[in-house]
């Protein structure tokens, strides 16, 4: 199990990634997949270029980050999510479970493209999670 958190931003990810790249001395990441690039995209146009996801190394952690669709509601300083990745998918359904307990589950659990088994819950303190079996390499 690894903990790692994904921050989101409203169309300027690209440049957040740069500026987080030179504040912790990295090299600029080369691992970002647009909206237009997921299998069988068929959002906005306005989407299309926008982060649907990239990392960077950060102290050890995987620190990932992405751009909200347009349209999605979005504040900007609560942009965070926790995400948990698990080895196999009986943990993430005892997890994914407990969490939903109190909350909203805004993404079921399912079968995605990066994932066998990915979901996204707000917990009953308002906290949203990405719990999933989720590969880093």
């Amino acid at each position: 199990m690894s903990l790692d958190v994904y921050f989101y931003f409203d169309g300027d990810c690209k440049d957040a990634l740069k500026f987080y790249a030179s504040a912790f001395g990295l090299p600029e990441t080369t691992q970002i997949m647009t909206y237009g690039q997921m299998p069988g995209y068929d959002g906005p146009e306005a989407d299309k270029d926008r982060v649907l996801h990239a990392y960077l190394p950060i102290g050890g952690g995987m620190t990932m980050f992405s751009d909200v669709p347009t349209g999605r509601a979005y504040v900007k300083g609560t942009n965070i999510s926790p995400t948990v990745s698990f080895d196999s998918e009986d943990e993430v359904r005892t997890v994914f479970d407990a969490l939903s307990v109190g909350g909203t589950v805004s993404m079921p659990l399912g079968k995605t493209f990066f994932s066998p088994l990915y979901g996204m819950v707000t917990d009953k303190f308002g906290v949203t999670w990405q719990v999933g079996v989720i590969s880093h390499s």
